[in-house]
Formats: C-alpha cells, structure tokens, sequence
C-alpha cells in the first residue's frame, strides 16, 4: 500500500472514530460557545465613516407584547463572508469589567456572549453591495438591547459598528408563566420571572373557578448570582443576570375544574403591573375515573424562530416538537419532559428564551421536568457524573427557573399522582443504586401507589437505566447507563411498573415487556392480562440533534424510529391504556400499543414480585 493510501486510510479511521464518539449527545456544540469573545477587539473609531447598524423599533412592547421582531439594517465598505450581526443585552456590552481576567493574558475588551447572532450575509445583497437587512425576534429579557456589527468571524471578532439601544416599554414586566402540580393533586403552582425584587414589588397571582369571583395569593421570590454558578462559561462570558424567579400557590382546587389565573406585581403606589390572563383545567383526583392524557419526551432544547445561531445544526427538531405540542393543546393535559431542557450549557441567556418558546404549553398545561446531564453535571460538584455537559450551572438555573414538587430541590427526584397514573421521575445525574438516598425514594414511590385506584404506574429518569440499542450502549455492550439497571430492575418488577421512560438518546425506541434482558411476552402492539415485566420507551428525539441506533437490533426492540418526537399516554378507565409515538414533523402517530387489564392482573404473581407463600387454612 503506498503512503498517500496508508495517510487516506488513516483518516478514514479518524473520521470513522470522531463520527462514533459524535454520536454522543453530550457533543453538540452549544451555537454561542463558538464565538472566542474573550479575543474580540474594539475598531469602531477605524470604520465609523462607513460601517453602521441600525435597529427599529426603538421601544418595543408597545401593547406590552412579551415578544417582538425587530429590523435591522447594517453595512459597511469592506463586507467579507465572515461578518457577523450580534444581539447583547444590557446593550453596554464594552463597559462592563470582566470577572475573572486573571484567566487571561491581559484584561479582553469584550466579556460577555451575545444573546444571539446571525451572519450579515444572511442579507442576499450585503456581500455583493455591503448593505444587508435582516429581522431578529427578542423576548422581554429584563434589560436594554443593542447591536453589533463584527468583522474577523467568531474566532477572531473585531467590532466595527454599533447600534443605538432598544428597549421594552416595561422591561421588568412579569413574563413566561410555567404551571406545575404541586406536591398534593389539589395544588397547581405558577412560576414566572420578572425584574421587579421584592423590595420594589409584592408578586401574587389572581385566581379563581372560571365564572366565580378571584382571590389573590401572594408568590415567594428566587434568584441566583454568579457565585452560584460551578464554571465556565456560566461563571464569565456566558452569565447574565436571570432576574427573580417568583412562584405562587394556588391550593384546594376543585378536580378537573377549570380556573383563570394573572400574574402580577403591585407597586409601592399601588398600580399594579399585570402579565396576560389564562386558564388551566385542575389536576383529577388520585384514582379518578376519567379521560387522561399525558405528553412525555425528552431533549427537546430550544431554536431560534428568526434564523440566528445555527441552532438548525444544533436542535433541528425543537420548534416542530414545540408547535405540534401548541398546536394540540385542548387534546393533552400535562406534560413531562425528562431532562435536557435548553443545552444552555452555562449561557444564562437561552434559558429566558426557553421559557419564552414552551410558554404557550407552560402557561396552559402543568409542565414538570426532569434533571439531564445537560441541566446538572458539573465536575466535583456532587453529582454521579463527573463531566462537564451543564457548561458550569451545575443545575442552579433548572432548579430555580421551574418547580417542581422534590423535598429538597437540589435533588431532582420526586412523585406526581395524576388521577389513574403515578409518575415516579428519578434524577439520573444522581446515584440511584442501592443503599442511596434516591433507591429509598424510588422505592417508597413505586410502593406507595394503590394500585386498584392508580393502576398505571410509570418511572421516568433523563439518561437510559433500562434499555436502548444506541450506537454508543452497544459499544459499550450493555444498552445502557453503565450499572443503570443492575438496582433497579428489581423494582421494576416488584413493584410492576408498566413502562419505564427515558431520554438522553436523541431517537425513539420501544422494546417488549422486558425482565432481565429478556423478553417476557410476544406479543407487539395488544397486552391484556397480567404483565410479567416492563416496556421500556426512549423518547429523547425532543429536538436536538439525532443518535444513531447500533445495526443490529436486539430482540428486545420492538420498534425504532430515527426521527423527532413524543409520545402520549392516554387512560380511558381504570382496565384501558393506550401509548403512541407521534412524529414531530406532522404530528402523526407511528407506533402504538394498548394494554387491557384488571385489578387482579396487578395483584397476580410474576418472576420476583410476590414473597413466598403458604397454604395454611
């Protein structure tokens, strides 16, 4: 073989090798974390005669809209491929001192990360005519806008021009409310952020029974400052202030009524500064006989309606998932989704737009959520994996931007009764196997449950603990976490969980009833009677980037779909389940199964699930 061969073949095994490692979700490249802002040098005295950049409006929020688009207009004389407009908030981005120089060589000019960009050439005429035109849509984000014009691409910027502020009329005003039930079934919370402390305002929320008279109930008040934050970037280029986090209570709610809600602060003169009105159908009694629908996927991440950040290459899938979900919302009633939220990865920033993109659903629906790597690993900071996905937050931001209804919030474990079903969702970025703090908390959660009145009983964790022929898991030649089963699987089947959910695998995958690797039922899409093991169901195809699967399939895997989506369990009674996979590009349903049963299927017993027993009379 000669040597331009041997250095060919070389490369193709490279290439082989990073394609595999890339597989990983762990790997996707957060856009923002592209842009060396630490190199960014200052020019605007150099090209102010030609180079400029211009925003309208000036105020935005006029009819005190929460999200707005914007034009902006730029150019200048020596336009190149590689330029490139920004959005910072605050808009003096060159003023500020930067918090730890001592990394650096000598103090940059620049450090703090746009909130979004997007190549000038994005315009059709600004390389030919160096003039370009292109509209960015903001959220209300607390503080005032501005926009830059860089030339030098993302690895080396040089700043030429930039834009007179922009601003919302009430740039404090509370937005983006996010329901979720609370830790009783008559309980629904409502968190929202604002720029009003609570020095400055009292938050509360106004509700009631719809048609009945309002009440209003005061909101407790959250926040986090750098120091919060475990490392880089969430600590330097990537942190901006998240405001307050308030979330208020609203308890002894009537099953499935429905209530209005509005979310407001009152000043110190009185006024009150009001968000938009909405509506929520409360939560059914445990055990309820009643229609019940539930959404569950994971690692949807967030994407950029306007074009920017080239989060097409980063979360394909994010917006489909997200419409789909508006799109359907008087056909659900709660949603789950399982960890990897936003990939912020230590820029503050996208976690405003997060909330900004789901509030629709959020606003509507209770919205409970799950700890990913992507939310909480951090090396050294106490968690089961010592690597570096959350890019510093170390799962402050996760914590504080939702509630859900954990004993202690740093970990991400707790219990949701939602009328027939109980939802167990575990932290997977903690140490779950036996003898920890989470086993004894999985354990009382799956034994708990009356089975007569909640017959379906499900266990949701972020990474896969249970089954997924992913191309990495089959490297490994284990299908899952490493140890993610060994503890749990006993639970699983003592217990008779009907299926167990994860994410963290960028795919759908369904596998037969399963105990111990093997298959304990035939049959494919019908169940009825006893269930001798677990189905388990990956459902991380949310949005981000895909994984690819192993090429041979296991028996096990019963169906596999290399595609966004989600799922949907819907309960008719207390004897009828039925499970769906829908595509996120046109909401279809492309895989399904039912499961009919009686109360004696549950009490009967399978392969480890009954203590020994005796025939005394």
């Amino acid at each position: 073989m000669g040597m331009a061969h041997v250095a060919l073949a070389a490369v193709l095994a490279m290439a082989a090798a990073a394609a595999t490692v890339s597989a990983s979700p762990a790997l996707g490249v957060q856009p923002l974390s592209k842009i060396a802002i630490h190199k960014a040098t200052v020019h605007l005295d150099l090209h102010r005669s030609s180079a400029y950049v211009r925003a309208t409006p000036a105020v935005l929020g006029g009819q005190d809209e929460d999200t707005v688009w914007v034009t902006v207009k730029y150019g200048w004389d020596n336009p190149t491929p590689d330029d490139w407009i920004a959005v910072f908030s605050p808009a003096d981005f060159i003023s500020g001192t930067c918090p730890n120089p001592e990394r650096y060589p000598a103090e940059p000019l620049l450090c703090t990360a746009p909130i979004k960009y997007q190549y000038a050439n994005y315009s059709a005429n600004y390389l030919k005519g160096g003039k370009g035109t292109i509209r960015l849509q903001l959220i209300n984000q607390r503080a005032d806008f501005s926009f830059a014009l860089f030339t030098g691409g993302l690895e080396n910027p040089k700043l030429v021009s930039v834009s007179k502020v922009v601003v919302f009329k009430n740039p404090k005003a509370p937005v983006f409310p996010r329901l979720a039930q609370g830790k009783t079934h008559d309980e629904m919370t409502v968190t929202w952020t604002s720029g009003y402390d609570v020095s400055e305002a009292y938050p509360f929320v106004e509700w009631g029974m719809v048609g009945a008279a309002g009440t209003r109930t005061p909101a407790g008040t959250l926040t986090f400052n750098r120091g919060s934050m475990c490392g880089e970037p969430a600590r330097t280029v990537g942190w901006r202030e998240p405001g307050f986090i308030h979330t208020a209570f609203m308890r002894n709610l009537w099953p499935n009524k429905e209530y209005f809600y509005k979310i407001g602060h009152e000043l110190s003169d009185g006024t009150v500064v009001w968000a938009k009105p909405y509506t929520f159908r409360a939560p059914p009694t445990p055990g309820q006989n009643s229609l019940q629908r539930i959404i569950v996927f994971g690692d949807m991440g967030k994407a950029e309606r306007d074009g920017s950040n080239e989060f097409a290459n980063y979360q394909p899938g994010s917006l489909n998932t997200t419409d789909r979900l508006i799109e359907d919302l008087d056909n659900y009633d709660i949603v789950f989704h399982i960890g990897d939220m936003p990939y912020a990865n230590g820029y503050l920033s996208q976690w405003d737009q997060f909330t900004a993109q789901v509030a629709p659903i959020s606003a509507k629906k209770a919205y409970m959520v799950a700890s990913g790597n992507h939310e909480r690993d951090w090396p050294n900071t106490g968690g089961f994996f010592d690597v570096e996905d959350s890019g510093g937050e170390c799962g402050v931001p996760a914590e504080t931007m939702y509630y859900y209804p954990a004993e202690n919030r740093a970990n991400f474990w707790y219990k949701v009764d939602y009328g027939m079903f109980r939802f167990c969702v575990a932290d997977s970025e903690h140490d779950w196997r036996e003898g920890t703090q989470q086993y004894k908390f999985i354990e009382e959660c799956l034994s708990t449950v009356d089975r007569k009145h909640q017959p379906w009983l499900i266990f949701t964790a972020h990474r896969v603990l249970g089954y997924s022929s992913n191309s990495w898991y089959a490297d490994q030649g284990s299908f899952e976490e490493p140890e993610g089963r060994e503890s749990l699987q006993k639970l699983w089947q003592k217990y008779r969980v009907d299926i167990a959910y994860f994410g963290h695998v960028h795919n759908y995958e369904r596998t037969c009833p399963l105990y111990q690797s093997q298959c304990v039922n035939n049959e494919k899409s019908h169940y009825s009677g006893t269930m001798n093991g677990t189905i388990f169901v990956v459902a991380g195809g949310g949005g981000s980037h895909l994984s690819e699967y192993t090429t041979a399939i296991p028996k096990w895997s019963i169906f596999r779909d290399h595609d966004y989506g989600f799922t949907k369990l819907t309960a008719f009674n207390h004897s009828s389940l039925l499970f769906e996979y829908m595509k996120s590009s046109d909401g279809k349903v492309y895989d399904s199964f039912t499961i009919h049963r009686d109360y004696r299927d549950v009490l009967s017993c399978v392969h480890d699930s009954c203590f020994p027993t005796t025939l005394a009379s």
